[in-house]
């Protein structure tokens, strides 16, 4: 019996709930339905469906398939072995590997149908020895290469010369050539120093191989064993529960600022975009410098942004001082909401963006293939395992209980045993930065996963928003004014204190506590947007807990004395003062001939400049006015920041959603009704051609089953254009209908007539 037909055999006689779990495990299977356990066999042995399926196989299960391939390369070799049985296979491991564990991986290969059993035997698909992540013989063949220490020695030994040729093989190959490799030669020499080192093998006179594990180590990779059949024992760092999720609760505080000056910064200056549609080094700076936010994190910052569609690429809108038509990253009208939003709401929509973001933002700045730095919001960061990686990364730390922390190295190891044919992904810098980023975020506090994390990856973003906002520090509605005029604000504000106290104060440093600075430019700008003296003083004197300094009366009380003595309206602009002497002041000045001013009264000058512009031109001169609508009423002219709207063909990556179970269940039961269909014996049929004729026939014969009561198997098209062929009972025809039953669940099923292609009597 050939594989493919055993291998039939046995799926027929599985049970639905197998087979529904083989679907889950190899989705790519039931695409498009088989109509047939042979199908489904053929396909499960594809050698792109096996590699695939081997993706997430970890080592103990290679070393079976690479037992049972040695078993079958020398019984093909005619060397007289048995093939080997579960008992059998157990007894070559059982030294390395506990019954438990090696029970459990021979059930993983079951239900991926990558191995079968024939009788006592096992089978193993023909492609599976494809997917080894190293050559034959090294899960059972006991190593005689380096250790990771003993390489760690020789590597830091090795000559400048020396390590070159080493980095070259691990970027390039292991194999390399060579006329150095030959006896006699100079032992001096580079290659064979390396080889007298053991940090290369010889193969022969011309050619030497770099061992897995320099290689490994040399491309930063974790170092795998694959004669290690159980799996490494990490390192584990306990810690409070409390005080992980207090850390990150911080990290959180941190991010909601930063991505809020961020919008700030691009709603005040949209950054133009590169032709290639990312965003330039010099932009990056920019907005770093701005926002006082090292690059790398503006760079994550942006992309975060981006993901969750708070910024935008576009022409925004309004566009005064853009004269370009070039694209530019500004933020989305949605940015509003989110400002809007509490912080545990808004942070689930960035850490949402996050987990699901398909591309690697800790590669900002790193070099491409032309050698040129990559830019952030650029399509080189996108990645196609990135969030898979991600998943894994932090999945592993959900396994362990509440405040254990791991190290990058452990993690990379652990899941390098787990997948080693992805085990390249792991590398320590690629896991470093994902927990960098993660942390950032505020997913991770002292290098474990916080409460909030842990819901928020189980899929419950209502419970991962109540963690959160139980785990941020309660806002407070008061702060600490000093006499250095600094207002300290000892934990989150409330919203409407916060934004009262932004608008009279600058930040000056943030963190727990933020410290804010009151200046004469500030006080300024909070009279320019409608605040009274009397406003000021009352906003501090309600809500400061210590008292009010006179330095800080002073200051209010001088500013709003000079501020508005000058009145700027549209003439284009007009300027007035109820002081003649003060307006002729300006008129003498520079800055009058810069704005074309022209007196038509005591007290009222016109200009030909806007308003903006000579707000902005009369402050640089030393003098402080303020804007006004025709009631006189001071109003608020502060520049309002630039939005972008979404653009609605911009669509998400696709990703295909993976069947449930009821899906499942039902393609079961098409192909257990296919496989019926496929082994029955039939006696007379009919097959329509689509002619009046052939149509006739086929009623005919459907009608004459119904009323025998004989079973039919019928060949089926249905409207998504797929051909099956499957067994019922007709019971009635008519109306364009065929009403079966199927023979195994009993269920009524109605079929159109035209598309029934063929009609076949069971004996």
């Amino acid at each position: 019996m050939i594989a493919t037909d055993s291998l039939a055999d046995w799926l027929g006689a599985r049970t639905d709930a197998q087979l529904v779990k083989l679907l889950q495990l190899r989705p790519d299977l039931a695409v498009p339905l088989p109509a047939s356990m042979s199908v489904l066999a053929v396909r499960a042995q594809q050698r792109a469906s096996v590699l695939r399926a081997a993706d997430d196989l970890d080592t103990l299960e290679f070393a079976i398939i690479e037992a049972l391939t040695a078993n079958e390369d020398a019984r093909t070799l005619g060397t007289e072995v048995d093939q080997l049985t579960r008992v059998t296979l157990h007894a070559q491991l059982k030294d390395r590997v506990t019954k438990t564990a090696f029970n459990a991986a021979l059930t993983r290969l079951l239900d991926r149908a990558l191995v079968w059993p024939v009788g006592d035997a096992l089978d193993l698909t023909p492609s599976a020895a494809e997917a080894l992540p190293w050559p034959l013989g090294a899960t059972t063949a006991l190593p005689d290469a380096l250790t990771e220490p003993e390489a760690a020695t020789a590597l830091a030994k090795a000559s400048p010369p020396e390590r070159a040729l080493l980095d070259k093989l691990a970027a390039t190959g292991p194999r390399g050539r060579t006329r150095d490799a030959a006896p006699g030669t100079d032992p001096q020499r580079p290659v064979p120093r390396l080889l007298a080192a053991r940090l290369l093998h010889w193969i022969d006179d011309e050619t030497v191989e770099l061992p897995v594990t320099v290689g490994q180590m040399l491309r930063g990779e974790p170092v795998t064993d694959p004669h290690a059949l159980a799996p490494p024992k990490p390192v584990l760092t306990k810690n409070a529960a409390a005080e992980v999720n207090a850390v990150g609760a911080g990290e959180v505080g941190e991010l909601l600022r930063d991505a809020t000056d961020l919008i700030e910064a691009l709603g005040k200056a949209p950054a133009p975009a590169l032709r290639a549609g990312g965003l330039g080094v010099r932009e990056l700076r920019r907005l770093a410098k701005q926002t006082s936010i090292d690059e790398q994190r503006t760079g994550l910052l942006l992309e975060l942004l981006a993901a969750a569609k708070l910024v935008e690429k576009g022409l925004p809108e309004p566009t005064p001082d853009l004269d370009s038509t070039d694209d530019f990253w500004a933020p989305t009208p949605a940015a509003d909401a989110w400002l809007d939003a509490s912080p545990a709401t808004r942070w689930v929509t960035l850490a949402q963006a996050w987990l699901e973001l398909d591309r690697m933002p800790w590669m900002i700045g790193l070099r491409d293939t032309a050698d040129k730095p990559i830019a952030a919001l650029s399509a080189e960061l996108r990645v196609p395992h990135a969030v898979r990686d991600r998943q894994a990364i932090l999945g592993l730390l959900a396994e362990y209980p509440t405040g254990t922390a791991l190290t990058p190295g452990d993690i990379g190891k652990l899941l390098a045993w787990r997948m080693p044919r992805r085990r390249r992904h792991f590398r320590l810098d690629a896991v470093t930065a994902t927990l960098s980023e993660a942390a950032v975020v505020g997913l991770l506090g002292r290098g474990a996963l916080d409460s909030a994390a842990r819901a928020l990856l189980h899929g419950s973003v209502a419970d991962a928003e109540s963690e959160m906002a139980a785990a941020l520090p309660k806002p407070v509605d008061h702060v600490l004014v000093q006499a250095d005029l600094t207002v300290i604000a000892p934990g989150p504000l409330v919203p409407e204190l916060q934004s009262k106290i932004a608008m009279v104060a600058n930040v000056e440093s943030a963190g727990a506590a933020t410290v804010y600075r009151v200046t004469d430019a500030t006080v300024r700008r909070a009279l320019d947007a409608g605040n009274t003296a009397a406003e000021l003083h009352a906003l501090f004197a309600t809500h400061s807990r210590t008292p009010v300094p006179q330095s800080l009366t002073y200051l209010i009380d001088d500013v709003a004395r000079r501020h508005g003595q000058l009145r700027v309206g549209m003439a284009q602009s007009f300027l007035r003062s109820d002081d003649p002497a003060l307006l002729a002041q300006v008129l003498a000045a520079p800055v009058a001939e810069d704005l074309a001013l022209r007196a038509i009264a005591p007290t009222v000058a016109i200009a030909l400049a806007p308003l903006s512009e000579m707000l902005d031109q009369l402050r640089k001169a030393g003098f402080a006015p303020a804007g006004e609508d025709s009631g006189g009423t001071i109003v608020d002219l502060r520049p309002r920041g630039a939005r972008i709207s979404v653009r609605p063909l911009a669509r998400k990556p696709y990703r295909p959603t993976p069947p449930n179970d009821d899906q499942l269940t039902q393609l079961v039961t098409e192909l257990r009704a296919g496989e019926r269909a496929a082994g029955a014996r039939t006696g007379q049929s009919v097959r329509s051609d689509g002619s009046r004729t052939g149509t006739a026939a086929t009623l005919a014969l459907l009608q004459l089953a119904a009323r025998v009561g004989r079973p039919v198997n019928i060949g089926y098209v249905d409207a998504q254009g797929v051909a099956s062929k499957r067994v019922v009972e007709p019971l009635r025809v008519g109306n364009g209908q065929l009403e079966a039953v199927d023979p195994v669940s009993g269920a009524t099923r109605h079929f159109t007539l035209h598309r029934i292609a063929s009609v076949a009597l069971l004996d």
